[in-house]
């Protein structure tokens, strides 16, 4: 079945405590600030950590759909991820700033992966083929394709004053 048919639901506002205070600021942020800088940004950088609890970021191409963050990477995250898929996605402004946080799935129907790959060529030019249930370019680069479904994304614009959380899970959860 396809997990890029199913999209997010609308997630749930509200202000982020800061070191245990709760933020204050103007106003809260509307997800669509959030959503259009997510579809928009060129680079992400993804933060996962080994099983010995060493941190890996790294910068990867990506695209944000309905469903979620998807990307493909062929870096140490992929042995990080087998041992643990929650995972951190950021983009690079520190003025804008957008962190989504959550669990990353491996891709594996097809029609999701060629869907990622037309989706990657449009936004990047970047061919990708599909090669033993991975995505592959000319030049051998590529590797797994991954869903991000967040369960929560931190924003804020303005020197912080405008702290917003977006929480997608049960009421209640993390």
């Amino acid at each position: 079945m396809s997990e890029l048919l199913t999209p997010l639901p609308r997630p749930r506002t509200a202000r982020p405590s800061r070191g245990g205070v709760p933020a204050t600021g103007a106003h809260l942020l509307d997800w669509d600030w959030a959503r259009y800088r997510l579809e928009d940004a060129r680079n992400y950088w993804i933060a996962t950590s080994s099983a010995a609890r060493r941190p890996h970021t790294r910068p990867v191409w990506g695209v944000w759909l309905p469903a979620g963050f998807c990307f493909v990477t062929g870096s140490t995250a992929v042995r990080n991820l087998a041992v643990s898929r929650e995972i951190t996605v950021h983009l690079e402004s520190g003025d804008e700033v957008v962190i989504a946080e959550g669990e990353a799935t491996v891709l594996s129907a097809q029609a999701d992966l060629s869907r990622l790959a037309e989706e990657l060529h449009r936004k990047y030019r970047w061919a990708l083929h599909l090669a033993d249930g991975r995505l592959a370019g000319e030049g051998g680069q590529g590797g797994p394709a991954y869903l991000v479904r967040p369960r929560v994304v931190f924003g804020w614009a303005q020197n912080g004053e405008s702290m917003t959380r977006w929480r997608f899970g049960p009421p209640g959860g993390r």
